[in-house]
């Protein structure tokens, strides 16, 4: 087994004891499954740092419920923050347990607590990735009881984080209500007059 087989084998043993159940899955587990398909689509070829950020990304999310914070955006921030570095402690010991070095850690590491996004081409790549996954499979769901209004702000910060690359390809892919697919031909996800 490669030290990339080992790696993925590993965080997906650990989304695997995820007690949320998606499609009769844990949904960690199914959750790392699509964002390597996505990567593989959207970035063949992607060095395993990205590979692995990709898969673990939501590694063993639960753990950390988003309860354990205080409502509204100061409480989700931090809640999000906290995440990401447990992600990369996370997965930065299961690589070092594969038999990866310091320095592929550290990246990979760096790309899950998002540093340099909008900077660092992937850590960008990771977060397009993470876009994708969202509108793909879990924006039908979100968006069936929320207003309209609500709707568009969430696709607008989806939109804005995305590459330029990644938003053209929302539009080539997703067939989008004229509302939201404005918000990505924007390019900065607020909608043009």
């Amino acid at each position: 087994m490669s030290r990339l087989e080992a790696a993925i084998a590993a965080i997906d043993a650990a989304n695997g004891a995820d007690p949320t159940l998606e499609d009769g899955r844990p949904a960690a587990l199914l959750y790392g499954e699509r964002m390597s398909s996505e990567l593989d689509r959207l970035f063949p070829g992607a060095p395993d740092p990205l590979r692995i950020a990709a898969r673990g990304q939501h590694v063993e999310r639960w753990m950390l419920p988003r309860s354990a914070y205080p409502e509204g955006r100061a409480g989700y921030l931090a809640w999000r923050r906290d995440q990401g570095r447990r992600h990369a402690q996370r997965v930065g010991g299961i690589m070092a347990d594969a038999g990866y070095g310091p320095e592929e850690i550290a990246r990979t590491e760096a790309m899950l607590r998002k540093e340099g996004i909008k900077r660092d081409p992937e850590v960008q790549a990771l977060e397009d990735v993470i876009c994708f996954v969202f509108l793909r499979w879990y924006f039908p769901g979100f968006a069936a009881d929320r207003p309209a209004e609500q709707l568009l702000g969430i696709v607008g910060k989806t939109a804005r984080k995305m590459s330029p690359e990644a938003r053209t390809r929302v539009l080539e892919e997703f067939d989008l209500p004229a509302p939201f697919a404005a918000l990505f031909r924007d390019g900065n996800g607020a909608e043009t007059a």
